[in-house]
């Protein structure tokens, strides 16, 4: 679930034990939960709903597990989830951003405090990391769904800013305002849809140099693990 950073790239890579599936599964499922319980549990009609459900399915996860996450947001009615931002530094004084989802404010915020502080960190006021950073629709498609020529056509005439090509995926970048409207002009021709996020994106990176980089990589692991945390957001660049 990291966002658009480095680390996101190199999480992706390592194996995915089964704890690590659970952890996904388990913030997926909350994400929907949630979606469900905000809007429409129908979908076609909610499109945050829709982008949770394509996002779960392309992390494969069972068919059960999703429609057990929207009826848990008719099971319990006094189930009460917030979104909350966290910034702050973190290892080399890297901009950190993390985005929890949370029935319980004081648990997480002394949870990635003691993270932060563990990793020789800090926590900072909201502004004191976004400002390294620009917040945007990305939309992340497999490059099985759609050619490279195909798909820069379609974002264009979807009104995305811009289409890039890394790794196996398709991202397609717009204004955050814009993510559903984009989407919804994509799905006229792609059924599947890896991710849809409105990300934060770091204005300038802060390469770090392999000797130090395993710092990092422990610090978003342990963020990760969290069950609150729903994505981390950073400014560095790590060399593995």
């Amino acid at each position: 679930m990291a966002g658009h950073s480095h680390w996101a790239g190199i999480k992706h890579k390592k194996s995915k034990a089964d704890k690590h599936r659970s952890k996904i599964f388990s913030k997926l499922s909350k994400e929907i939960t949630v979606a469900a319980k905000l809007g429409d549990k129908d979908p076609s009609i909610n499109a945050r709903l829709r982008s949770a459900i394509q996002s779960a399915r392309s992390a494969n996860m069972p068919k059960e597990n999703i429609k057990r996450a929207i009826d848990k947001s008719s099971a319990y009615n006094d189930l009460n989830y917030e979104n909350l931002r966290y910034e702050g530094f973190g290892p080399e004084k890297v901009a950190v951003i993390v985005e929890t989802l949370t029935n319980n404010k004081n648990r997480t915020a002394a949870n990635v405090r003691a993270i932060f502080q563990k990793a020789g960190g800090s926590l900072g006021t909201q502004g004191s990391a976004s400002h390294n950073f620009n917040q945007i629709g990305i939309i992340k498609i497999s490059k099985k769904e759609i050619s490279e020529a195909d798909i820069f056509d379609l974002a264009i005439d979807s009104g995305a800013d811009e289409c890039k090509f890394i790794d196996e995926f398709h991202e397609i970048q717009c204004k955050k305002e814009d993510i559903y409207k984009v989407k919804k002009k994509l799905e006229n021709k792609i059924d599947n849809f890896i991710s849809t996020e409105i990300e934060w994106v770091p204005i300038n990176d802060i390469k770090i140099s392999k000797e130090k980089s395993q710092d990092l990589i422990n610090f978003f692991e342990s963020l990760e693990e969290d069950e609150d945390v729903q994505n981390i957001y950073s400014n560095a660049k790590l060399v593995i």
